[in-house]
């Protein structure tokens, strides 16, 4: 399971322990600045062959790892995530928003920039945990994600080309990864499952952690 950008395996809530006996291994997006090197990280820890889950960066790491080993991934679960390049307008917001960063504190930046984006309802409880987790990842890792973001491939061939059982989950109301790009991706492969769930936004493991579960349980039981 591959957490979103500054997130660590909280992100989940207790949807990991829910998933019993199923065995899960977090990996968190962090030591390179190329979502390469990242993605090849996280293949070298790996199990020979396993299901696959990831949320935004989560989901654009992992669908790196499909493109370089897709004969290890035996099912996929992409979540509130997009598998297009960074758009140029996006690209542009990396350098001074890591300036930001670096001149006014993480902090400041999540709560300002960030965070208001990610929940379909503000929650002072997620907020806070959103911040605890990227104050523990820190700065650093900031501008190693915001690099690999920034720089990553487009994707969409490789989903295209996997057939294993899939999962596309998405918020309705998330709006740093509309309903758009899980359209497509379903598209990609229209052997996976659709599921948009209502009142979340993009944290669905936080906003709607019933629904979300119930859709990870069933997508770890299709043939």
């Amino acid at each position: 399971m591959l957490p979103g950008m500054m997130c660590d395996a909280r992100m989940w809530g207790a949807i990991p322990g829910a998933l019993a006996p199923c065995p899960v291994h977090h990996a968190l997006p962090v030591g390179a600045d190329n979502m390469a090197q990242i993605a090849d990280a996280v293949l070298a820890a790996a199990p020979p062959r396993f299901a696959l889950a990831g949320l935004s960066m989560g989901g654009i790491v992992a669908m790196e790892m499909l493109a370089r080993q897709p004969h290890r991934i035996e099912r996929l679960a992409l979540l509130d995530t997009n598998p297009r390049a960074e758009l140029p307008e996006i690209r542009a917001r990396r350098v001074p928003q890591i300036g930001r960063v670096r001149a006014q504190g993480l902090e400041r930046v999540m709560r300002d920039e960030l965070v208001p984006h990610y929940l379909a309802r503000y929650s002072d409880a997620i907020a806070d945990l959103c911040v605890d987790m990227a104050l523990e990842l820190g700065p650093d890792v900031f501008e190693q994600q915001s690099m690999a973001l920034r720089g990553r491939a487009d994707r969409q061939t490789a989903l295209a080309e996997f057939d294993g059982p899939a999962l596309v989950l998405t918020g309705t109301d998330d709006r740093l990864c509309p309903m758009d790009r899980h359209d497509l991706m379903h598209a990609l492969m229209p052997q996976s499952r659709l599921v948009a769930i209502a009142g979340a936004g993009h944290l669905p493991p936080l906003e709607r952690p019933v629904e979300t579960l119930a859709a990870l349980r069933r997508w770890l039981e299709d043939e």
